[in-house]
């Protein structure tokens, strides 16, 4: 699997966008360069996979959809595939930032060797997008039916019912389905290959500042992968991600304006395709062409606007209306160019209606679920603009951070003490060598380039005056790679000037030390985040798949432990999760979303509606009421089913095995029994002896606070156990465990743990359990984390909350006794998970 989501797909996907640019370059006149064709390709298929979702009964054939347009611009587009293949190796550095910038996305996922996606929990949206790229390619945009009793129901409506942008998710869902792949494991290298098509834009940009060769790729790697850039792509914000490419697609092209802004006769429109690094000067033998369309002769007609508007439409589609802040800026651009070219007598009103009417066509029907649903989409966007909810911010952002070094491994967070006025004085370089490139570009004579950065940095400055603290950090995130592509412009500069320095010395000065900084200020921040990302946790995932295919169709089922990303692997059971954004109408626990759930706080009553319930593998924890049996368990999960015709419980009283329940409580559930003719049930919790944490003996670098024991860096704790009775027993280990903990009992080394996570540091997981036998007794266990190593996820998530033992060979579920309201006495001062009166 992790060959096929980490390595074909993205060869399959990359070969889809290369396939659909290349059916838009032969429509629009073989005039765009090579590095445009992947990322205008996959604004095509935006295009393509919208439409088809649409329109409701073609969801299913988007795959084919996408697959058809691909093998006709391939087929169409073969003379020139032909001749990219002859001279590839005249391609060599765009070709490496390509792949580099896509082994950089990726990094976590790669080096993990597993099927994964990083950034686990930093923020759930991405579990919204899984479900919803499923659900779009199986039912399209066609949202009655829900059922929205339910936390799927209730999901997909509150999202894509209400005309959430969905232009990223009918691509992923659509290019996934071709090879059949869960999603959950092809989300990650879906949003690293969507940030990878930004190289191209970059490439062709660096080029039109005066760089080339190694620089250009330097410059377009780096300005593909900023702190704050990869920051987003490590928590998978995929509408951003796909919108950053189109945003630089759109700049490319306006910067390439003279090439197709006006209409070619068709003899002359394939002579642009020799054209692949968008240099000045190949601009300016571009500009030279004369349209001579004034005549009406056959073939000259307002095609190549089409790239633009296609690439527009797209980032419409997958960010929504809000991409007109930056689609604005480009469209005003363009327009002031073609204005002024009619006013000058050099092109017809009618050339500009011709242009203009392809362009609105082409932007409607390609964003037409967007459009048709204008109102829906402007107010998503209002709501967005104006919401207080940070999500995973933890505060506004520093707007430094918009210059691509920020060096601590969370970007929502600030460094500290040294690394704090280093990232600041790295930022220094980074805008004054920025202002340096605006003064190059416009010494350059790129005026429409020079315009298009203006506006963007004019944009991004009124969003962040008017929005809020979530949508400031998208802007500085979407503007991050323009400011780094300027700076390497005002380096490019002074590349030139040193070398016509009297004194050869000054170059290195002029130009390699300033690279080097601004190169390694982003590296080091990107390796610092790569280090402190969380991973998806790959085997209890893949236990979730089997219990949707075990389980399919025998919903409504709840889902007792916090994690959104059983909304898709459970996409068949129509979940409901009681600490979830949206928990069942009616359900609700007691310290809401993200917290702990305790089912002796949900009404007996209102478990009727849920034949199946879903809980971790956790003998510590309060079961279901005896109403369910257990119906399946495996490492991780639990699945109880309803008893057929199994009532709902008169009375339940949830207790604390560790305390001893009271006279009087048993009393009154008694006198409940004998009024209403029932009898009562008590839940026996399997025997535990715990290992204390909070009085352990640790390193010093690691501290106890609420939730747990923090391991930070390198270092152990030890603690002691007392077993009433030797033989086999399981041990249980709860909390966050990402790095590498090795874990012994009197000095043997008893297992590995890393990459056992779950929820939030508040929703401690609990690991498979480590079957060691042992003597009766007191014993010695302790857990230990190695130094620093290039491991993903090394500086990830490290504490232990609670660890404690039960008998290997005794079930680890509850055992019930049924008790006769008359024989209540016999209950008090025993330790039970909880009492319930049940009828009969």
């Amino acid at each position: 699997m992790f060959a096929l989501t980490a390595l074909a797909y993205p060869c399959v996907l990359a070969l889809l966008c290369v396939g659909a640019g290349l059916l838009v370059d032969r429509v629009s006149g073989h005039w765009l360069p090579g590095m445009l064709l992947p990322v205008v390709g996959a604004a095509a298929l935006i295009a393509v996979s919208q439409l088809t979702t649409y329109v409701t009964f073609l969801a299913p054939g988007t795959p084919y959809a996408l697959g058809a347009v691909a093998v006709a611009g391939f087929a169409l587009g073969w003379p020139r595939l032909s001749g990219f293949a002859r001279g590839w190796r005249r391609y060599g550095w765009q070709l490496a930032v390509g792949m580099l910038a896509y082994a950089i996305a990726l990094a976590p996922v790669l080096f993990a060797g597993r099927p994964t996606f990083s950034g686990y929990q930093a923020l759930t949206d991405s579990a919204v997008h899984m479900l919803g790229a499923d659900y779009l390619m199986r039912h399209g945009q066609d949202y009655t039916h829900l059922d929205l009793l339910r936390s799927y129901g209730q999901y997909v409506h509150d999202y894509y019912g209400t005309s959430y942008p969905s232009g990223a998710d009918t691509l992923f869902g659509g290019s996934a389905f071709i090879l059949g792949l869960p999603l959950i494991w092809a989300f990650q290298p879906f949003n690293a290959l969507m940030l990878t098509l930004a190289a191209g834009p970059a490439w062709v940009l660096a080029r039109r500042i005066g760089l080339a060769g190694g620089w250009a790729a330097l410059a377009a790697l780096t300005a593909t992968v900023p702190a704050l850039v990869y920051g987003y792509e490590l928590v998978a914000s995929v509408k951003e991600i796909v919108a950053l490419s189109m945003i630089l697609a759109l700049g490319a092209l306006v910067a390439l304006h003279d090439r197709w802004l006006w209409p070619v006769p068709a003899d002359e429109a394939g002579n642009g395709g020799s054209r692949e690094t968008g240099s000045k000067t190949g601009s300016r033998n571009a500009g030279s062409r004369k349209t001579g369309s004034r005549n009406g002769r056959s073939g000259v007609i307002a095609l190549g606007v089409l790239p633009a508007a296609i690439v527009l439409a797209a980032g419409c589609s997958a960010l929504g209306i809000g991409f007109g802040a930056w689609g604005l800026a480009a469209v005003a651009v363009l327009g002031s160019i073609a204005v002024r070219d009619v006013a000058a007598g050099r092109h017809s009103l009618r050339e500009l209606l011709a242009v203009v009417a392809v362009a609105a066509i082409t932007t409607i029907v390609c964003a037409l679920s967007t459009w048709a649903e204008v109102a829906d989409s402007l107010h998503v966007a209002t709501n967005i603009a104006a919401t207080a909810n940070p999500g995973n911010l933890q505060g506004a952002l520093d707007p430094v951070q918009a210059l691509g070094t920020w060096l601590i491994g969370h970007y929502e967070q600030t460094p500290s003490g040294g690394l704090l006025a280093l990232s600041y004085a790295i930022a220094a370089l980074t805008l004054v060598a920025a202002m340096l490139g605006a003064v190059r570009v416009v010494y350059l004579g790129e005026y429409a380039l020079a315009g298009w950065i203006a506006l963007i940095v004019l944009a991004g400055i009124a969003l962040t005056a008017s929005t809020t603290a979530w949508v400031n950090a998208k802007t500085f995130m979407l503007s991050s790679p323009v400011l780094v592509l300027l700076a390497w412009g005002g380096l490019a500069g002074l590349r030139v000037s040193a070398r016509r320095a009297r004194y050869r010395w000054a170059l290195p000065l002029a130009i390699v030390a300033p690279a080097l900084v601004l190169a390694g200020g982003i590296g080091v921040s990107d390796a610092l985040q790569y280090h402190a990302t969380n991973l998806a946790p790959t085997a209890r995932y893949d236990e979730l798949e089997s219990i949707d295919r075990r389980f399919a169709g025998r919903g409504p089922t709840l889902v007792s432990d916090f994690d959104e990303y059983t909304l898709y692997e459970l996409r068949d059971m129509d979940v409901g999760g009681l600490d979830f954004m949206y928990p069942p109408v009616g359900l609700r626990t007691m310290h809401g979303h993200g917290y702990p759930v305790d089912l002796d706080h949900v009404s007996p009553a209102a478990l009727l509606a849920y034949p199946l319930i879903l809980t971790r593998r956790d003998p510590t924890v309060s079961e279901p009421p005896s109403a369910y049996r257990l119906a399946w368990q495996g490492v991780y999960y639990q699945v109880w089913a309803r008893r057929p015709g199994a009532p709902a419980a008169i009375d339940h009283l949830g207790l604390s095995s560790t305390h001893p329940v009271q006279c009087s409580s048993v009393r009154r559930l008694a006198r409940v029994a004998i009024i209403d003719g029932g009898r009562l049930v008590a839940a026996v919790a399997p025997e535990t002896v715990m290992a204390g944490v909070a009085d352990s003996r640790h390193s010093s670098t690691w501290t106890y606070t609420h939730p747990g024991l923090e391991m930070t860096g390198a270092g152990q704790m030890t603690t002691t156990f007392t077993l009433p009775y030797g033989g086999a027993w399981n041990i249980w280990l709860k909390g966050q465990f990402m790095p590498a903990f090795s874990v012994s009992v009197d000095g043997h080394a008893l297992a590995s743990i890393a990459g056992e996570i779950d929820g939030n540091p508040h929703n401690p997981d609990t690991t498979a359990p480590l079957r060691v036998r042992l003597s009766a007794g007191s014993h010695r266990l302790t857990i230990a984390r190695g130094g620093v190593n290039l491991s993903p996820g090394d500086g990830g998530w490290a504490i232990v909350h609670e660890i404690f033992l039960t008998p290997a060979g005794a079930p680890d579920t509850d055992t019930l006794h049924v008790v006769a309201p008359a024989r209540w006495q016999t209950l008090c001062g025993g330790r039970f998970d909880w009492i319930e009166v049940v009828p009969g």
